[in-house]
């Protein structure tokens, strides 16, 4: 996999440096903002994502195979159960 969560946290805190930059003129202040409001949206949906997927890996550790069935895809796959 290519991007990991660490890299999101990467790309947050390197936004939020680009927002205490100093020396910035009104219109740059602006368009990093409107940047930042785009990056914590998009951001926002990859920890959802995240965490429905530790949701889903806990609900099949606690349920096993049983309730594989009930469950959707991950990553183009069926989820099997934890040994």
């Amino acid at each position: 996999m290519k991007n990991k969560l660490s890299d999101l946290n990467d790309h947050l805190f390197a936004q939020l440096e680009r927002l205490g930059e100093e020396g910035l003129t009104p219109d740059q202040i602006a368009s990093e903002v409107k940047r930042a409001e785009a990056i914590v949206q998009v951001s926002g949906q990859i920890v959802s994502n995240a965490a429905l997927q530790v949701k889903a890996a806990s609900l099949m550790a606690e349920h096993g195979s049983k309730i594989g069935p009930y469950m959707p895809a991950i990553e183009g796959r069926g989820l099997k159960a934890i040994p």
